[in-house]
């Protein structure tokens, strides 16, 4: 019997993953679990996927796509450089300097809180796969791809080491949350993000 053509099988099978972890955890991460999640053959998942570590990557690599793309698609990060080179030719520094740090600070807080006003279970997901690199080394790289381009996309706005502080504040407040149970105190956040960018100003 012919092989069926299934082009989209492998994207099937990292969503399958996502599933089984978002249910049972890593700990219930197998070629087996995800194979009947994703209801194709055990084989399937061994040749598009030779170890575990090669799936955790690519979940991991999808998970760090969602935060990035939100961060990618702000139209106010976007034009943010444009807006504030028109207020420093139009208005005095430390005005435009001003405005842009509470404008910084306020776009960040807004992301933040829409992620938050999302679904637990997903956050909880993400934030397992990024702690997972601490005991899976093959991890480690593509946990750091996020901040990276976090931090290079947050750069069109403010230099790079401003840009890297904001980026681990925002992992911080996400840690503190998830871990204590509590609730994005989105004037908290919105005070800090602020103190950092106008020190880097």
């Amino acid at each position: 019997m012919a092989r069926r053509y299934d082009p989209h099988r492998r994207t099937r099978i990292i969503d399958a993953a996502l599933s089984v972890i978002a249910a049972d955890g890593i700990a219930g991460l197998s070629h087996r679990t995800v194979a009947a999640e994703a209801d194709v053959p055990l084989g399937s998942t061994t040749y598009h996927f030779g170890s575990l570590d090669e799936l955790l990557v690519a979940a991991l690599r999808r998970c760090n796509e969602n935060f990035v793309r939100t961060l990618r698609e702000s139209e106010a990060l976007a034009a943010g450089g444009e807006a504030e080179g028109a207020a420093r030719a139009t208005g005095p520094a430390g005005a435009a300097g001003s405005a842009s740090s509470a404008g910084l600070a306020d776009e960040l807080t807004r992301l933040l809180g829409q992620w938050f006003a999302g679904e637990r279970g997903v956050i909880e997901l993400e934030y397992e796969l990024y702690l997972a690199a601490l005991r899976r080394p093959a991890l480690r790289p593509v946990a750091a791809e996020w901040t990276e381009e976090a931090v290079e996309l947050l750069s069109r706005r403010t230099d790079p080491g401003t840009a890297r502080a904001l980026v681990a504040l925002m992992d911080g407040v996400c840690l503190q949350v998830l871990l204590a149970g509590g609730t994005f105190d989105a004037a908290y956040t919105r005070e800090m993000l602020a103190r950092i960018v106008a020190g880097g100003g």
